[in-house]
């Protein structure tokens, strides 16, 4: 039997949402296409996965069934090709990257010359244990960091904003002092020296920054200033505005700027990293 293994996962995805639409949105494709793949499988199987419903899609028995061998088949998948990729390549660069920083470009040059390179996306607070642990090689991450045993090279840097919802009062100011919203709150980070960062707490003149709700994430932390719970203090990107339409950013002028920045294990020298510092210096100022 021929089955693709790409009509596998789309069974095991829209098996976890339990609702075609969500599915086709988790792996971004159409839904009637995603619905023309499951019918695909279905012919290949010869019997029926899913119960269509107004209130959603369920698995059949024989769904059911199938369900955790799928699982198993893209796992063991998934190690196959590791394992593949482990037997054919030597001294592998490991590279962490945080929040919306890009490192394509350099992962595509490194390639183009031939090296061997992978990619993980990591929480800010985790790189300095990432890389203590050898679980990564290098990191393209924002300071604040925690910069013990680590070596830090500045690629750029980012002006700060000030993310507020496009009814705000400040919206559309050409930019924006610390007194401009010196009394409003921000949203706190989990992380203390994160949180101290970006909330400019304590303020320069020693007085404590106002207290805002706690947000893990990127998408929380949106709906809380979208909500007109709190603003938020952020690096200059467009992914605020598309992201929500119901929110502006406004330039804060009296802050400085966070930096962008590769972190290496500071006692750690081989060619690898140090040819990824240099192309990193050399195209990640221009993204």
């Amino acid at each position: 039997m021929d089955v693709d293994l790409r009509l596998i996962r789309y069974f095991t995805v829209v098996a976890e949402h339990g609702n075609f639409h969500r599915a086709a949105a988790a792996l971004r494709t159409a839904q009637p296409s995603l619905s023309r793949q499951i019918r695909r499988l279905e012919n290949v199987l010869g019997v029926r996965l899913f119960e269509r419903s107004r209130q959603g899609s369920h698995l059949t028995a024989a769904g059911a069934a199938f369900l955790p061998e799928a699982l198993s088949l893209l796992r063991a998948a998934e190690r196959a090709a590791e394992r593949a990729r482990s037997a054919g390549s030597s001294d592998p660069l490991l590279i962490g990257y945080t929040g919306n920083l890009i490192v394509t470009p350099v992962v595509r040059e490194l390639r183009r010359r031939g090296r061997t390179v992978r990619t993980t996306y990591l929480s800010q607070p985790g790189v300095a244990t990432a890389l203590a642990d050898h679980r990564i090689d290098v990191a393209v991450a924002r300071l604040p960091l925690s910069t013990d045993r680590l070596r830090v090279t500045v690629l750029y840097e980012q002006p700060r904003v000030l993310v507020m919802p496009v009814s705000h009062r400040l919206a559309g100011k050409e930019s924006v002092a610390l007194d401009d919203f010196a009394d409003e709150p921000l949203v706190r980070y989990p992380d203390p020296t994160l949180d101290a960062f970006w909330r400019v707490d304590p303020r320069p003149d020693g007085s404590p920054a106002p207290d805002g709700p706690t947000a893990a994430t990127v998408e929380d932390k949106l709906e809380l200033v979208a909500a007109g719970d709190a603003l938020t203090m952020a690096p200059l990107a467009d992914e605020y505005t598309s992201l929500r339409r119901d929110l502006t950013y406004v330039p804060v002028r009296d802050v400085e700027p966070c930096r962008v920045v590769v972190a290496t294990r500071a006692n750690e020298k081989s060619p690898l990293v140090e040819q990824f510092v240099a192309v990193a210096a050399a195209l990640l100022g221009r993204v």
